[in-house]
């Protein structure tokens, strides 16, 4: 299968072409962020596939860690992050992540961002989550990434140096010997390429949650920054380690919407079909163990009782409270005929993050100049092998920080910011009859039900085997639309993650293998790269 550098043909000469000093992609927490963050003398902007508040960070529930309580500390942070990568954490990443948590906090409630107080002292409430020693999770009701996102986003159309391009749909990433120049775009309502010119990207394009069937992400996840900076010759890191979360709402009307963890931080239990409490079979911490461990016990539960969901019991909180602390998840519950305060929810793991991504550094550097990455699209090592909860919406605002402070010192010291260059890309590629929405499904249903909590080398190789027919099968397509893009993307992203659990002979994290039960620190204490061979 050949391995074309652009997947669409063009002439930078006649497309329609504007400069911007920063482009930032994606419009979730670590883009918006990163945006206000940079000094306002710079022409920023931020290109998203839809709507500017359409993102992953939008639908988070449960809160951002912090170590603000007396009784915490950034020390104990570490300890939790570092245990619940199962021993892949980048310990210096997650040292920055913890130290720095505070300050952006301040920053976040400094833009209006109202999160939870006690009732008694008008302090921040915290909660706690799965493997979190502490209580430290602070939050706004269930809601907590509308609201802050909400607030940001509220902001970013207040700064006259912030320009937004919605439904617009980033192509590739333009680059000539090893440095990115600007990308290519399609405006879905102009229905027209565009070209933009940059001096430095930022790709905080999000994750790849929709490569699966069952998903608590946007439809928008389809790992498509992280598909350019490949192709532009960035390497990726730690693919295979795709978080599920345990508590997805099991209806046939809703099979996307989360449950929060902050529920079991509140009391809640798991419990089998049969009514019957479970998790103390399978880890010390009970309901309050990693997700990966959470999410492999619901597993283990459903298989054992022939079941296709298990239940979560807050009852006992009563109807008050759980009103007041999870105004949200009682409201949608309600809507499906479900009183929480009366009635055990039904659920069952889905996709829910990707700690993999584009390598970058502290500072959200790639190995391509010009190019950073920030967010779930950004793979620093903070997660290792499995995410500590509520550590995703706080890597946003860390690490779009430390980025946007590289952003001022380089273009302060850049005396040349308009640069010209001219790109000419033309293959054979020809125009097929395809059934996109038939090909997405196919992978989609190949990598859930093969690629999915429980991995073996046989049906990583059926998925393998699948996914490369679709590759073929749309190499030589000429893509003419978002939608045909985002379908290369799939297969390509998807391959590179069936690789990389293949590769990873062992169980670590979020990545289980049936046929490698055990943790082999010997061998595989390191993360996989995947990089493209150079054009």
């Amino acid at each position: 299968m050949e391995n074309f550098r652009y997947l669409m043909d063009f002439d930078t000469t006649k497309i329609k072409t504007e400069y911007h000093d920063v482009i930032i992609i994606g419009s979730g927490i670590a883009g918006v962020y990163t945006a206000l963050e940079i000094s306002s003398g710079y022409d920023v902007a931020i290109i998203t596939k839809e709507k500017l508040n359409i993102s992953s960070s939008v639908l988070a529930q449960g809160g951002i860690a912090v170590s603000l309580d007396k009784k915490d500390s950034p020390e104990l942070h570490f300890k939790d992050t570092i245990y619940a990568g199962a021993g892949l954490c980048d310990e210096k990443s997650v040292w920055v992540l913890v130290n720095e948590a505070a300050k952006n906090i301040k920053k976040l409630v400094k833009f209006g961002v109202n999160f939870d107080k006690k009732e008694s002292s008008k302090e921040l409430s915290f909660s706690r989550e799965a493997a979190h020693s502490m209580n430290r999770i602070i939050h706004a009701g269930d809601t907590t990434g509308k609201e802050v996102c909400d607030k940001l986003i509220s902001v970013v159309h207040t700064r006259d140096n912030i320009k937004i391009f919605e439904r617009t749909s980033v192509v590739d990433l333009l680059t000539e010997d090893n440095v990115c120049k600007g990308l290519l775009a399609y405006d879905e309502d102009l229905d027209e390429l565009k070209i933009y010119k940059t001096n430095i990207v930022i790709c905080a394009a999000g994750g790849y949650g929709r490569l699966f069937a069952n998903t608590t992400n946007p439809e928008v996840a389809t790992g498509d920054g992280i598909c350019m900076a490949y192709r532009a010759g960035a390497e990726l890191m730690d693919l295979e380690f795709v978080q599920f979360h345990p508590t997805v709402l099991f209806h046939p009307q809703n099979k996307t919407f989360l449950i929060s963890e902050a529920v079991r931080g509140e009391g809640g239990v798991l419990k089998n079909i049969n009514g019957e409490k479970f998790m103390d079979k399978y880890h010390e911490l009970k309901d309050l163990a990693p997700r990966d461990v959470v999410s492999r016990a619901i597993f283990a539960e459903m298989k054992e009782t022939g079941s296709d969901h298990v239940l979560l019991d807050v009852t006992f909180k009563g109807k008050t409270y759980l009103k007041n602390r999870f105004p949200n998840i009682y409201k949608t519950c309600l809507e499906y005929g479900l009183d929480i305060s009366k009635d055990f929810i039904p659920v069952c793991p889905a996709e829910h993050y990707c700690m993999g991504g584009i390598r970058t550094d502290i500072f959200g550097r790639t190995n391509i100049k010009g190019l950073y990455a920030c967010g779930e699209t950004a793979c620093n090592g903070i997660h290792g092998a499995n995410r500590l909860a509520s550590n995703s919406l706080l890597e946003g605002l860390v690490f779009g920080q430390k980025i946007s402070d590289e952003v001022d010192d380089l273009l302060g010291n850049c005396s040349d910011k308009e640069k010209d260059f001219v790109i000419k890309y033309e293959t054979n590629r020809i125009p097929l009859e395809i059934d996109i929405e038939k090909e997405r499904k196919s992978i989609e249903y190949f990598m859930s039900e093969k690629v999915g909590i429980i991995r073996d080398r046989e049906g990583l190789l059926i998925a393998k085997h699948e996914i490369d027919e679709c590759g073929n099968k749309i190499n030589n397509m000429q893509n003419k639309t978002a939608r045909d893009c985002e379908l290369q993307n799939m297969a390509v992203l998807s391959g590179l993650i069936v690789d990389s659990a293949l590769e990873r002979e062992e169980s670590r994290g979020a990545h289980y293998r049936s046929d490698f039960p055990l943790t082999d620190d010997v061998n595989w204490k390191r993360s996989i790269i995947k990089s493209i061979k150079k054009y």
